[in-house]
C-alpha cells in the first residue's frame, strides 16, 4: 500500500501472469472535482478521467483504478491506452514522484459484485509528479482475493 513502486508490476510478480487493463470509461469530466480525492486540485484541468480493471490473462479482477489527466497532455503520455499507466511510461521513460496522498479501508457492494469478493477494501490515492508538475492523480482499489497470493492477514510476529 505504500510502496512507491508500480503496482501493476507488483501484480505480474505476485500472481506470474501479465497485468491487463479493461478500460471501462474515458471520458472528460466537469470542474466540480467529479468526486475525485481532493489533491485532484493540484492537476491542472480541464480532466479527463480514466477509469480501468486491472486483471490478470486468465481473467481474475485484481484491482480497480482511477486516474484523473490534463485533458490537453494524455495523450502525450497514454499512447496506448489499453496499456497499464506504468506500462505507457515506462516506454516513455517517464521519470516520475509518486506522492501517497491516502491510505482508505471501507466497504462497497458495487466493488464486493465486480470483484466477487467480500469486503472490506483497501485503497489509496497518489499523485504522480513529473518535472516538478503534477501529472496525474491516481486512486487504486484492491482485490480481497490478493491475500491468495500473500496470505492472510493476522496478528503475526516477524
Amino acid at each position: 500500500m505504500l510502496g512507491d513502486g508500480s503496482p501493476t508490476r507488483h501484480l505480474q510478480l505476485l500472481t506470474r501472469e501479465p497485468t491487463e487493463v479493461d478500460v471501462i470509461d474515458m471520458s472528460p469530466v466537469d470542474s466540480g472535482g467529479d468526486s475525485a480525492p481532493l489533491p485532484i486540485t493540484q492537476v491542472p484541468g480541464p480532466h479527463l478521467r480514466r477509469q480501468v480493471w486491472l486483471r490478470t490473462a486468465s481473467g481474475q479482477r485484481l484491482a480497480y483504478a482511477t486516474s484523473w489527466w490534463e485533458a490537453s497532455h494524455v495523450d502525450e503520455y497514454l499512447e496506448n491506452r489499453s496499456l497499464p499507466v506504468w506500462a505507457s511510461l515506462a516506454r516513455l521513460r517517464t521519470e516520475l514522484y509518486r506522492d501517497i496522498q491516502g491510505i482508505e479501508f471501507g466497504h462497497s457492494l458495487a466493488l464486493e459484485e465486480a470483484f466477487e469478493q467480500k469486503g472490506p477494501f483497501w485503497g489509496r490515492h497518489y499523485l504522480f509528479w513529473h518535472h516538478g508538475q503534477p501529472l496525474t492523480l491516481i486512486y487504486e482499489v484492491f482485490s480481497p482475493y490478493l491475500i491468495r497470493y500473500l496470505g492472510p492477514m493476522g496478528s503475526r510476529c516477524l
